[in-house]
């Protein structure tokens, strides 16, 4: 099969060209068999001798793996040792030994398999978001581990290579990734996942090249084939001829001398070509990528996300936790700024610990905002590490999904009583500690003039408000065209929020991933934002594409696209007055820069 090319998920930048390896999975890596009665304690001893050995390997290759690609593939690492000694999963394993008189490998996998057909059942393809996916591939990752270590994989790479390789596979656990750093691996091809899977997290780290998604990769790439990975367009070539073999290796280096150019000038302020200062913040959601962040040149984190210290657990995460999670971030970032989210969990973003309803339609459920008013002593738990938590640096609280004046006044009631309570136990803190809201419900941007009397800030989510503004399900595949920010309706909010703020002289980020996309960030600038946050790499891009306009240009094209009546208007209008001065930044290419 030559020259066929397949098409994925860019998850982590860069091309190369190699020889594909497929990996298999543990799995089917033993033989199905049943025992006698009389072996039934020693079989449910091998699986608690295996679960150690395996939460021992994890530990091991997480220590490792800190030194080689710092702390955010080793917190996720973490995370499955706490998973791995799961009191249900065990259970439900050991009842299976005892009960089909099964080998431990089979029961591990029967149970994994049982697990993983609830995951099914309580979300739609509709609600099935890539939270809900990212966590099914936990499931099967933890299953993974402790058939390996039954089996006497362990630890043992995957595989030795002694050629340049490109891995495809299923899906890689990140203790996979990490037991081939030394290898010499050039890019993951995987049938699962998303941008913001742990694969995807771990290529990036490693600075691998990365496709995921990928349907039919272990159908369509056999061992041996030669293979293009494209991590920029989130294409796979398979067999390729030798014209898009050399087009490839060029795109390589130049993509290589771009990333170069881009990092050597990462540290330089946001600004425009005029000198107008623009600040480009970092969305992060490990505590380890505030690192990551400030190596990119981010000037502070506008989004924090902290759903994850709630997830893989049966408990809620206790005070003393948090903070130290928090006051991580805040210290290595100071002294910038941090703003601190409060949980954003609900509806469709499936939590172990809050043990929610199914809902019809979980999009406009019990999420966010709500949830925590309707858990206040959750809430009030998170508070108060995040007031300990300022003071350590430039801390800011932020509330997802606020719709209601009322809600915002009760945010504040319980972040008063959470302030007091800290004071009480003794603890340092912020003298003041700004608090403000997202805007990404209709709702707040009617309100903006209202919510800009109360609010100290505010922080726009164009991910939730495009989708709850154009009654678009945003993981809906097929109606994804038409859930743009550039459409009229959005502009018009944004513009309406902004200069609700200005008339209280009240600061607006954008966070969204409209952020990271550096047309929009221009015209955003046209508009009238100050400041960004975004994905932790698209930080050189951004800042690269502000240096070659000046604000008026940006605001002239700001000015024509408000006047605009079609998407495809506005679309057609960017592309005519940017694209082809930051044709390098959106290729992810070098070559000669107009200016």
């Amino acid at each position: 099969m030559r020259g066929v090319v397949l098409r994925g998920i860019a998850a982590s930048p860069g091309v190369v060209v190699g020889t594909a390896r497929v990996i298999g999975d543990a799995k089917n890596a033993f033989r199905r068999k049943h025992i006698h009665v009389s072996k039934v304690e020693e079989e449910v001893k091998r699986l608690y001798e295996g679960v150690e050995l395996a939460r021992a390997q994890i530990v091991e290759v997480s220590e490792s793996m800190q030194e080689a690609a710092g702390h955010e593939p080793a917190a996720i690492l973490g995370a499955y040792v706490a998973m791995l000694t799961d009191p249900l999963l065990l259970a439900r394993v050991e009842g299976k030994i005892r009960t089909d008189l099964i080998c431990a490998e089979w029961a591990v996998v029967a149970s994994s398999e049982e697990i993983l057909r609830l995951f099914d059942r309580n979300a739609s393809s509709a609600q099935a978001d890539t939270y809900l996916l990212e966590r099914r591939h936990d499931v099967e990752f933890v299953s993974d581990r402790i058939v390996r270590a039954l089996t006497g994989r362990g630890n043992r790479p995957l595989a030795h290579f002694t050629v340049p390789t490109v891995i495809i596979a299923r899906d890689l656990s990140p203790a996979d990734t990490a037991g081939m750093a030394k290898e010499p691996v050039l890019a993951f091809v995987t049938e699962i996942g998303t941008k913001t899977s742990h694969t995807a997290i771990m290529a990036r780290a490693l600075e691998l090249p990365a496709v995921v998604g990928l349907n039919d990769a272990l159908t369509m790439i056999r061992t041996g084939d030669t293979v293009i990975v494209d991590g920029l367009r989130g294409e796979v070539i398979v067999n390729p001829n030798a014209i898009a073999l050399e087009e490839a290796r060029v795109r390589s280096a130049r993509h290589m001398e771009f990333s170069r150019d881009l990092l050597s000038s990462r540290h330089e302020r946001g600004a425009t070509r005029c000198g107008v200062p623009v600040s480009l913040k970092a969305n992060i959601e490990l505590p380890a990528e505030a690192v990551l962040a400030l190596d990119q040149g981010a000037e502070g984190v506008g989004l924090y996300r902290t759903e994850f210290i709630y997830i893989d657990r049966f408990t809620m995460p206790p005070e003393e936790e948090q903070y130290e999670l928090y006051r991580s971030v805040v210290e290595t970032m100071a002294p910038r700024p941090v703003t601190l989210r409060t949980f954003d969990i609900g509806g469709d973003k499936f939590v172990s610990t809050f043990q929610l309803p199914a809902e019809m339609n979980p999009a406009l459920g019990l999420r966010a905002v709500r949830l925590a008013l309707r858990r206040p002593d959750v809430f009030l738990t998170q508070l108060r590490a995040m007031v300990r938590a300022s003071a350590h640096g430039d801390v800011r609280i932020m509330i997802p999904m606020i719709a209601s004046l009322t809600e915002l006044h009760d945010v504040r009631l319980l972040i008063a009583r959470a302030t007091a309570e800290v004071d009480a136990a003794g603890h340092a803190r912020a003298k003041h500690i700004p608090v403000g809201i997202m805007i990404e419900v209709p709702a707040a941007v009617m309100l903006a003039d209202v919510f800009a009397k109360h609010a100290d800030f505010f922080s726009i989510g164009t991910n939730d408000l495009v989708q709850y503004t154009l009654a678009v399900d945003r993981t809906n595949q097929s109606l994804a065209p038409l859930a743009t920010p550039f459409h009229p309706a959005i502009l018009r909010m944004l513009d309406v929020v902004l200069r609700s703020a200005e008339k209280h002289n009240r600061p607006v980020s954008l966070c969204g991933a409209m952020a990271s996309d550096p047309i929009a960030a221009l015209l955003l600038v046209g508009l009238g934002f100050r400041e960004l946050s975004m994905e932790s790499a698209a930080v050189p891009e951004i800042k690269a594409a502000l240096h070659r306009f000046t604000v008026e240009e940006c605001r002239d094209v700001a000015t024509l696209a408000l006047a605009c009546e079609e998407t495809a208007a506005i679309e057609e209008l960017l592309a005519l007055s940017f694209a082809s001065r930051i044709h390098d930044i959106l290729t992810g290419a070098s070559g000669e820069r107009a200016t």
